[in-house]
Order: C-alpha cells, then structure tokens, then sequence
C-alpha cells in the first residue's frame, strides 16, 4: 500500500504527493521527532506526528500548521549529514531524479526522487493558498 496526499480545487487535482509506502512516510515521521529539542516530539510535531497515517485529511488550518513544523524540521534537519534513504526505491527514485542528498533534510524523497519535505511544504502551501484541505488517500 502506499500513501497519496493530494488537495482538489473543486474537481480537479490541484497538487498532490505520492509518498510511497507507509512505513516510509513513518520512517520520515521518526526522523523529524527524532529533531525535537529535548525529546519533545509530541509537542514540537504535533500535526504531523499525531495524524493518522492512512486515511482523513489536514484541514487547511492544520496545513498552515504543517507547514511550520515541516520548516522547522527541515530547518534542523539541513544541520545534519545525509544519512541512507529509508528504502531502496528512495534510492533509486533520488539517483533517477539526478538528487545526491547534501544534508538530512533531503534523505527522503518521493515517488518522482523530489526531496519529500519540500513537496510536503509545497502541498500544504497549495492547500492553504485555495483553502482546501488536503486529502490521504
């Protein structure tokens, strides 16, 4: 199984985020708590971390939350090395997308090998901008 995010302007798709499998996007999820100052990933994640990772949606309330905490993360994260990417396909999605990760915000992609932070960001942008939420699917 693998996770779509995606925000619809009326009835049509107006961006949208291929994830890839759900234990990828809970490995993502491990890698920002594991950013938290003091431990405090709960506090410091709370709309990315808390959500279900299957099904419901981000309001755009929630998004323009999401969007904090997904720069904040990016923001620690960018003071790491690379590390692995979580699976092989990630691997192989980034060498086909030409991305050699500089730091450990870009270690996790999505299906089309785009750093997934900044797509994630992107995404809740769009949902904010149009006032839609966005969509698990």
């Amino acid at each position: 199984m693998s996770l779509y995010l995606c925000v619809f302007d009326g009835d049509r798709e107006a961006d949208a985020v291929e994830v890839g499998p759900y234990a990828d996007f809970n490995a993502l999820r491990m890698a920002v708590a594991a950013t938290a100052p003091g431990g405090a990933a709960a506090a410091a994640y709370p709309t990315l971390l808390d959500h279900s990772d299957c099904d419901g949606a981000w309001s755009p309330e929630a998004c323009a939350r999401l969007r904090i905490e997904l720069e904040a993360a990016a923001a620690t994260l960018r003071t790491r090395p690379p590390a692995p990417f979580p699976s092989e396909w990630q691997a192989e999605a980034a060498r086909a997308a030409g991305l050699v990760p500089r730091d450990g915000s870009e270690c996790f992609v999505d299906v089309e090998g785009s750093p997934l932070l900044g797509r994630l960001r992107d995404l809740a942008r769009t949902a904010i901008g149009l006032g839609r939420p966005i969509l698990f699917q």
